[in-house]
């Protein structure tokens, strides 16, 4: 598979902090790869080495045969930050043709604003606009120049359900195009449905780069859930990562399922309809991460 963008061994400090550490991590065309990781984990500087907003302390950055810091290559490429701002004055098909300008070959106006759910506010100021409309007009501005690669940074935080499930299309549409995306989440679920290759940052490290499912059983996690009548009498149980009671219902995240059942067994605790499931992506992702943490090293 040809890699789009790649770093090698990339270091990248501000001043005695350290962002990434030695990161190596490649970009294949056609992929849409998820970055998980908690706030302060690496990614977003990640994301800014590989668009040319940053340059790494050490370690080498390619994007597209070239280098990040060229415009020419950076033509290639769409962005979405976490934060952005846009002329309020504008109308919203204003601002589509003034980026659209700036492209060899861009998307037209119509595609781009029918395939993010903007074609109704084509004639409305940016001003006038909710919050949640901004952010969907910001994210499809990054598809305007037709690009081989889109770089999302948390795409669709303070979005309702409609309008996140609108963008999602939006991002498979380009995909199903032969476009590759690169994107970062706090909503698990939506890199679980978008993304078929996940990479797990922590403390600027790379603890893991496979297919959803892989990095479930790399964690080793599983949730546990039974019904306890009280559950005010459970004992403290051994391995227990998580722990939630709904409707009298107790469900624990635990890496060592075994372990746990021979325990709460032994308790005497009555117990009854026990399952042990496979985790959701969520809860690998907070084994991953909560390991990481307990070894720095």
């Amino acid at each position: 598979m040809t890699a789009l963008a790649r770093t090698v061994e990339v270091t990248r400090r501000y001043g005695e902090a350290l962002a990434l550490d030695r990161v190596s991590l490649d970009i294949g065309a056609g992929e849409v790869v998820g970055l998980l990781g908690p706030n302060g984990a690496g990614k977003s500087t990640l994301i800014n080495l590989f668009v040319g907003l940053r340059r790494p302390t050490s370690g080498t950055v390619e994007l597209l045969g070239g280098s990040p810091s060229d415009p020419v290559v950076r033509r290639g490429i769409g962005v979405t930050p976490q934060e952005t701002g846009l002329p309020e004055a504008l109308r919203v098909g204003e601002i589509v043709d003034f980026v659209t300008s700036h492209f060899p070959e861009p998307l037209g106006r119509s595609e781009l604003l029918g395939r993010f759910g903007l074609t109704d506010l084509a004639r409305r100021q940016v001003g006038g606009l909710s919050g949640g409309q901004k952010r969907r007009l910001a994210v499809a501005l990054a598809f305007a120049g037709n690009p081989r690669l889109v770089f999302l940074d948390e795409p669709t935080t303070g979005l309702d359900v409609e309008a996140r499930l609108t963008l999602w299309d939006g991002i498979r549409a380009f995909h199903d195009d032969g476009g590759t995306v690169v994107l970062t989440s706090h909503y698990l679920e939506e890199v679980e449905a978008l993304a078929k290759r996940v990479v797990v940052v922590a403390q600027g490290r790379v603890l893991a780069d496979d297919t959803v499912r892989a990095v479930r059983e790399m964690a080793g996690v599983h949730r546990v859930s039974f019904v306890a009548d009280p559950v005010s009498e459970l004992p403290e149980l051994p391995g227990v990562l998580a722990h939630t009671v709904e409707d009298g219902r107790v469900r624990l995240v635990t890496g060592d399922a075994d372990r746990l059942v021979v325990s709460l067994v032994r308790s005497g605790v009555a117990f009854s309809g026990l399952e042990v499931r496979p985790t959701s992506l969520e809860e690998a992702f907070l084994a991953l991460t909560a390991s990481a943490v307990a070894s720095p090293s």
